[in-house]
């Protein structure tokens, strides 16, 4: 009987030495390519308050990519569009004078046509169902669309599902929205979608809207229940819809000549930090809507958590008809995706 000859205690002993160096040359070496990343620092800016979930994925991004570099990668936050609207920051990031931002989807959508996809009313039955398609293969080929106008897509992060508020009357059904100066985002869909639904669109950007509704020159806007909340918009608005009507990502983008600049472990390091920092925003998002709803009504907002959404999704229809063939064959995946 043949028996398989089993190294002696020494050679054993030999083996997982060597193994454990191996090991240890390993983790050196992980150690030591943290130790050699430059110093770099990153400047992140976005358009709303410190109470907004944005700011929220900023500030756990700068904690994770302080943590995943061993601090040789430090993020600057800039708020409260303290380096101008979402447009003039997407500029700015083309250009190298901004590094990065957390830009609404909306004026994304004006640098790269294919983003207005998911601005179509109706298209995400659920968040998980965003969440699905803009994580898979298609949500990151449309990111990677964004290195055309130089600029570097890392992850959605979510402004979330979008919801009407106004001064003027309560909204059950879109006959209610006749005449109601709302603003939108400027974009051609939002825009498209609200005037076919019979309201009077006024695309603006968001720091102007706040003082537009102050004085009154519009009645209402749309936005996710977070942004209403942050924005007290219940001292100017008296009626609140859950229409849910549109899904908006919020996008981690960077400059692509300052992503280009960085080396590949501080990429690595950055990319992984923006997808685990959109994560987090969004279990934050889902946690603190139904809180901020009941602190709405307690400021004496009318809420109506149950508006028509068959007639809505009905009236929309000619948006579809409209802009449907412009985003190619992802329109129909998503609407196969969410099936």
């Amino acid at each position: 009987m043949n028996h398989t000859a089993r190294p002696s205690t020494p050679a054993r002993l030999k083996g997982a030495i060597g193994a454990a160096a191996c090991l240890g040359l390993l983790s050196a070496s992980l150690i030591s390519q943290a130790a050699e990343i430059t110093p770099t620092t990153l400047r992140l800016a976005h358009v709303v308050n410190t109470e907004d979930t944005y700011h929220i994925a900023a500030t756990r991004f700068q904690e994770l990519v302080s943590e995943k570099t061993d601090g040789a990668v430090t993020v600057d936050i800039y708020p409260n569009a303290s380096l101008g609207d979402e447009r003039t920051l997407l500029e700015g990031m083309q250009i190298g004078t901004v590094d990065m931002g957390v830009i609404t989807n909306g004026p994304v959508a004006n640098f790269v046509d294919t983003f207005s996809v998911f601005e179509l009313p109706f298209l995400f039955p659920s968040s998980e169902a965003a969440y699905d398609v803009l994580d898979g293969e298609i949500g990151q080929e449309i990111l990677g669309q964004l290195e055309d106008v130089n600029l570097k897509g890392l992850a959605y992060a979510e402004r979330g599902f979008r919801n009407i508020t106004n001064s003027r009357n309560a909204i059950n059904e879109p006959a209610d929205l006749d005449g109601l100066r709302l603003r939108v985002i400027e974009n051609e869909v939002y825009v498209d979608t609200f005037r076919t639904l019979g309201a009077n669109a006024v695309p603006m950007a968001w720091t102007e809207a706040l003082t537009a509704l102050q004085q009154g020159t519009i009645d209402g806007q749309e936005n996710p229940v977070n942004a209403i909340h942050a924005f007290n918009l219940a001292e100017t608005q008296d009626y609140l819809t859950m229409t849910r009507h549109i899904y908006a990502p919020a996008i981690f983008i960077m400059s692509l000549p300052k992503w280009s600049g960085l080396q590949e472990e501080a990429q690595a390091a950055v990319l992984e930090a923006a997808q685990e920092a959109s994560a987090y925003a969004r279990e934050q998002n889902a946690v603190m809507e139904a809180e901020q709803l009941t602190e709405l009504r307690e400021a004496g907002m009318e809420i109506n958590e149950s508006p028509d959404i068959e007639a809505f999704q009905a009236a929309v229809a000619p948006v579809y008809e409209k802009y449907g063939q412009q985003f190619g064959d992802f329109l129909p995946r998503i609407q196969e995706a969410v099936q």
